[in-house]
């Protein structure tokens, strides 16, 4: 009985997930459309900011910008270039 819970639990939280992420893409979508980059003015947590300060973690800096954004990855990538740029 508890492991049906469990799964039905963690089988919801997938859902949801999925769904969250395609409505984060559609409002991206809208955003470009409308001429606003949907990544302006988000900031950098300081966990992605000590990983991109290091050259060797650059590529989980951005894993973990997007995770924490849900920007993509071209997005995500430009993001951690402009900090190290203009650190």
């Amino acid at each position: 009985m508890t492991v049906g819970i469990l799964l039905a639990v963690l089988v919801s939280y997938g859902s949801t997930t999925a769904r969250l992420r395609g409505i984060e893409r559609k409002l991206n979508a809208l955003l470009r459309h409308h001429g606003v980059d949907p990544t302006q003015g988000l900031l950098l947590s300081d966990r992605v900011k000590q990983l991109a300060a290091d050259p060797g973690r650059k590529i989980e800096a951005i894993k973990v910008y997007r995770e924490e954004t849900g920007a993509s990855l071209a997005e995500a990538k430009e993001a951690i270039e402009s900090f190290t740029i203009s650190k």
